[in-house]
């Protein structure tokens, strides 16, 4: 074959591959495959008591609701709730592995931190006598451990009142979210794996939404699917701050009507958010069961997975590749602090809510 016809065939598959790769274009365009997801509505206002908010959530989101709940105690008003986290701004002076593996992490800095910045740079922690505190880890975890649950209490001393705190080590329960019902994929009780929910016996969401606001309705075992509603969450944060772009509420339908409501944040941990188990955390950790009967909304805000290197505060350059919350100084110096670019996205979101408010 002469060096014209051997490139008159080889153009002759080029423009074939082409042919057919454009073809496929085409059909995988029209299936939706190249467009865009279409963007979520923007979050809504309801009338919310602001009197009434609250937080809680289960490891990088139980250490992301105690920064919510003592940098912004004037927000969360009710308190917060931690499952397997840990103190407050624990990793900024040491490296993140001294707040896990049920070690015993140093809280002297932490606390010197936080009498420098009480009223400038987090809320004043004089508001902390008025909240109400949530702590809970599995007496098997090893992942965070109830040692290092336990130091949240020992952190606040002096700031918080302690027949305010509630904590409890469930026996036999692992590094997991506990619930008393089965679900899609829940993992047993006495393992660390995914989806990281778990049928201990146990109604995590029934008794931390107790603790925070007292006596409640039974709940429903069928909240209303169709009450989970998306919103366009970067709307409250830039990207590349490991947030994803949308954000999602369970609505119950007397909120809806606009009814006044109560509020209350769930933060999924590591490996738990929409990217990485869809609707897993929402629909099967039990918040939406009591919010139905109780008239309060429940707003899970997302985190996404982040391969990029960031600089850490104590802990060299990381990834965040299992859209875990940053309580680490992932994205900012200020993490934790006033202006942190995920807190207050949060208490963006929370405001945003709570500006319905009807007296």
């Amino acid at each position: 074959m002469s060096a014209g016809q051997r490139f008159r065939t080889i153009s002759a598959a080029l423009i074939l591959i082409i042919l057919i790769a454009a073809a496929a274009a085409a059909r995988h365009s029209e299936a939706g495959f190249f467009s865009r997801e279409p963007r979520a509505p923007a979050l809504q206002a309801y009338n919310v008591d602001p009197a009434m908010v609250s937080v809680s959530g289960i490891s990088s989101g139980g250490f992301m609701a105690a920064q919510l709940g003592i940098a912004y105690s004037s927000v969360f008003t009710r308190g917060f709730g931690v499952f397997a986290g840990g103190p407050y701004d624990c990793a900024r002076d040491q490296k993140f592995s001294a707040c896990m593996a049920n070690a015993a992490p140093d809280i002297s800095r932490p606390r010197a931190n936080m009498t420098r910045w009480s009223g400038s740079r987090i809320d004043d922690l004089k508001n902390l006598a008025g909240r109400r505190i949530f702590l809970w880890s599995g007496d098997r975890d090893r992942v965070i451990g109830p040692n290092v649950v336990k130091m949240i209490d020992r952190e606040l001393a002096g700031w918080h009142r302690p027949e305010n705190v509630r904590f409890k080590a469930l026996p036999g329960a692992a590094h997991t979210f506990p619930t008393d019902f089965d679900s899609a994929g829940n993992n047993p009780c006495g393992q660390s794996v995914f989806p990281f929910i778990s049928n201990c016996g146990y109604d995590g969401a029934g008794e931390v939404l107790k603790w925070l606001y007292g006596e409640l309705n039974h709940r429903s075992d069928r909240p209303d699917p169709s009450r989970v509603i998306s919103f366009h969450q970067a709307k409250f944060v830039p990207k590349g701050k490991g947030m994803d772009s949308t954000g999602y509420l369970y609505v119950p339908a007397a909120c809806a009507s606009g009814r006044q409501c109560r509020l209350h944040v769930a933060l999924h941990g590591c490996s738990q958010g929409f990217k990485s188990i869809k609707f897993g955390f929402i629909n099967n950790t039990g918040y939406n069961r009591w919010a139905d009967t109780n008239s309060i909304i429940i707003l899970y805000p997302q985190a996404e997975p982040d391969f990029m290197l960031h600089r850490t505060w104590s802990s060299g350059f990381l990834n965040n590749p299992a859209g875990c919350w940053d309580w680490t100084g992932w994205y900012d110096e200020d993490a934790d602090l006033h202006g942190g670019t995920q807190v207050e996205a949060i208490v963006g979101m929370v405001k945003r809510i709570t500006s319905g408010y009807k007296r």
